[in-house]
């Protein structure tokens, strides 16, 4: 019996070794276990839209540059949010990272409006200059103000496109009396000067007001217009070079203070990279996207300098106005900054 109780005591003795040298293994290897950081990224267009390619560049370059340390998903076409819910969702933690198109701001950072501000901010050579420049620092300290980090701006167009199903928008007249997706109320301005009644709206939710006559006009980019086959429910097309529009990434700066620094290095080498790839790839989206919408039946108008003129005089000073109304500290200096560029 005594030698029973040995036997079963020298048991329990070694399975309390075992256990405490498992449990000892697990602490020194738990932290090199839980060295991959996860970066998801919520957005609100489709996979064929080129911001999604873009974005596809960016979690390859991090993929082969981290070495499988930090893993980027992506989240496109309101998977995981909403177009108006990725910044509290951002802000909150609920999710690393997120994009925003600059309208979506509306009154929270009135000064993002400056971009599309009818014809202001339309030539490719200022394009090109503004990451880095003091317009662009003055409106990512803004974004950060919000609680959230900025990391990178996507240029996505520069070339509008107003859509219709029942007579081509040809002139600024041609606005009076239709319901025509906008932004905001800032962005609008110019839409309520010509008569029209735009309806702020996330590109998502376009396609579905045109087919069932909530809307009668689209406004959008050329490649937005291709891959939410606006071509399927319109039938007109007017191209104009009438507003800049940027996504921007952001992500939790909590998440982010905790990166390791080469994590991060890598993150904003990334971003840089991203950034000088979007010029390239929306200039030759904006060709390839005007052919598609063509061959798909649409009738387009590009416009050309004298048409562009007669736009301006007409849209140009309503949106300006309500922007230095909006923005009255910021707004005129962010107008002259772009114009310096």
């Amino acid at each position: 019996m005594r030698l029973r109780r040995a036997a079963l005591a020298a048991l329990a003795m070694s399975a309390l070794t075992v256990g405490a040298t498992t449990m000892g293994t697990m602490a020194w290897t738990l932290p090199a276990m839980a060295q991959t950081v996860t970066m998801r990224i919520s957005h609100q267009v489709p996979t064929a839209h080129h911001l999604h390619k873009m974005l596809l560049n960016f979690q390859q370059y991090v993929k082969d540059t981290a070495k499988g340390d930090i893993d980027v998903q992506l989240f496109p076409a309101e998977q995981l949010h909403k177009a108006g819910e990725n910044h509290p969702a951002v802000a909150r933690g609920v999710v690393e990272a997120a994009l925003s198109v600059n309208q979506q701001w509306g009154n929270t950072i009135p000064e993002m409006q400056v971009v599309v501000i009818p014809y202001l901010f339309g030539e490719l050579d200022k394009i090109r200059k503004f990451v880095g420049s003091e317009a662009a620092h003055r409106l990512e300290k803004k974004i950060e103000e919000k609680g959230v980090k900025h990391l990178a701006w996507f240029y996505i167009t520069r070339q509008a496109i107003y859509t219709s199903q029942k007579k081509a928008i040809l002139e600024p007249a041609d606005f009076k009396g239709l319901k025509i997706r906008g932004f905001n109320r800032i962005a609008d301005a110019a839409l309520e000067a010509l008569g029209a009644a735009p309806s702020a709206m996330p590109g998502p939710e376009v396609y579905n007001a045109l087919q069932t006559g909530v809307l009668d006009a689209g406004l959008t980019d050329l490649s937005a217009a291709y891959s939410r086959r606006f071509y399927e429910v319109q039938k007109y097309g007017t191209v104009t070079p009438s507003l800049t529009v940027y996504f921007h990434l952001y992500v939790n700066p909590r998440w982010w203070a905790g990166l390791k620094p080469e994590h991060r290095t890598i993150l904003e080498t990334a971003a840089r990279k991203a950034e000088q790839d979007a010029i390239t790839i929306t200039e030759a989206t904006a060709a390839e996207a005007l052919k598609q919408l063509q061959d798909k039946g649409m009738q387009l108008t590009v416009h050309g300098p004298g048409q562009i003129e007669t736009w301006k005089a007409a849209m140009q000073k309503p949106v300006m106005d309500a922007f230095i109304k909006a923005a009255p500290e910021g707004g005129p200096a962010l107008i002259d900054l772009l114009g310096k560029l």
